[in-house]
């Protein structure tokens, strides 16, 4: 007799932890300051008592955190309130962001409690990001069905901080996918699946071919767009016209070259794209606001050898 045994994991315990700061954590730029799992049974009181002073808040005035905040309601249903968007019925299977600097508060169901799992991220990185790919709190509430992937991360995180042989670093890289994934998911789902996975494929072929000729036409319909789809979102997705984009990658490697200082001016042209050192020279120039020249000189001593430095 075959006996399949289905729904029997064993939940993790509940728990939670804050990470003390360490001045080494900012050259990661960012990282994991908390986690945490906490089950709430019908008519327990809420929010638990225990957390640092900092964390605690009342359902009436609700709380603003200097962090970002991933929450995500395993089981049981609530109530969840952030700045101007109103109070939001909290379902079983939905994710919630607690963004810095918004006041907010959220509460389960007296009748049903709620089972809640949450991750909270800080670091120098964090505010840019924000700022420059607002994808990735394009939606302060999404469901487990579209970006499923946010509990597997989750999930890595809670084994983390009850490993005692695990380092921040690797917390980090956690916090860094969970970022990403929001990015990946809110940014591709608010169009067309399809366009996504397009512009995906373009970005990966410019990538590889940037120092070749290129034809954006016959790149849009290589991956299945009209030209007009293609370069609108190209530019939603990236924050760049296909144009800009393969400039910004030419740029990239032109300053590879005059590191090396081995390389002339109309040399590196040809092997990155430009039709001209003329060409790469106004781009440079207008890209950051200095020559190419000029840009040599100045770096020049900051990639020379440990040798080439004791000359000097």
């Amino acid at each position: 007799m075959i006996v399949f045994i289905q729904n029997m994991i064993t939940p993790r315990p509940d728990y939670f932890r804050y990470y003390p700061y360490s001045s080494d954590l900012n050259s990661w730029g960012l990282w994991v300051s908390g986690s945490g799992i906490a089950t709430i049974a019908a008519g327990q009181t809420y929010p638990p008592q225990g957390h640092p002073s900092d964390h605690e808040f009342d359902n009436e005035k609700g709380r603003i955190l200097e962090a970002l905040q991933l929450v995500f309601i395993s089981d049981g249903s609530g109530w969840f309130e952030a700045g101007d968007h109103g109070c939001k019925r909290i379902e079983k299977g939905c994710f919630f962001l607690l963004l810095p600097g918004i006041r907010h508060s959220y509460q389960p169901c007296l009748a049903s409690g709620w089972r809640e799992e949450w991750v909270e991220i800080q670091g120098p990185s964090l505010g840019p990001l924000l700022s420059q790919h607002p994808e990735i709190t394009g939606r302060i509430i999404l469901r487990i069905e579209e970006c499923g992937q946010l509990e597997q991360i989750l999930g890595t995180i809670h084994n983390l901080a009850q490993d005692e042989g695990a380092t921040r670093p690797e917390l980090s890289a956690e916090a860094f996918r969970c970022l990403a994934h929001l990015a990946k998911e809110q940014g591709f789902k608010e169009k067309n699946p399809f366009v996504g996975r397009a512009i995906f494929k373009a970005e990966r072929f410019l990538a590889e071919n940037y120092h070749s000729q290129l034809d954006m036409p016959s790149l849009a319909r290589r991956v299945g767009l009209s030209y007009s789809n293609f370069r609108r979102s190209f530019r939603q997705l990236t924050g760049l016209s296909p144009w800009q984009y393969v400039i910004e990658l030419r740029l990239k490697r032109a300053r590879k070259f005059l590191n090396s200082g081995e390389h002339k001016l109309d040399e590196i042209a040809e092997r990155i794209g430009f039709s001209s050192g003329f060409h790469l020279s106004n781009s440079f120039r207008k890209a950051f606001g200095i020559s190419p020249s000029a840009w040599r000189k100045a770096n020049k001593n900051q990639f020379q050898s440990p040798t080439e430095n004791s000359k000097a």
